[in-house]
């Protein structure tokens, strides 16, 4: 089953971070995802451009394009790895290790229907 584990913050904070702070959390990360790419469970992995970069689509008749992100919240949707696991148990383990490489804010995990795996892992 692929899961989605997507990375919430706040995205001032994560932004005020030191070039070198970023980096050090990165790789953390990369530990964790090195891990699962030799077990052939990594997906894709996306960091995502601030919310200022960001144009939401409202789907109203007419549909109306607006600029920023959709939601207004404390923390910003920044990112988001795709990953095969048995069960939610075991999507929840891989999330907490990645918390544990980057505290702060939060992860959702969500199941993933593949429309079109597009050569993701199936």
């Amino acid at each position: 089953m692929l899961y989605a584990i997507l990375c919430y913050h706040n995205e001032d904070v994560v932004g005020s971070w030191s070039s070198e702070h970023d980096a050090a959390v990165m790789q953390k990360l990369a530990v964790v995802q090195d891990k699962l790419r030799k077990q052939g469970r990594l997906g894709p992995v996306a960091r995502l451009l601030p919310t200022t970069a960001a144009t939401t689509l409202r789907k109203e008749d007419p549909p109306l394009i607006v600029d920023g992100p959709f939601a207004e919240t404390k923390e910003q949707l920044l990112g988001f790895y795709l990953i095969d696991c048995k069960n939610l148990e075991e999507a929840l383990q891989v999330a907490q290790e990645l918390g544990e490489a980057n505290p702060g804010g939060s992860y959702e995990i969500r199941p993933v229907g593949l429309f079109d795996a597009g050569g993701a892992i199936a």
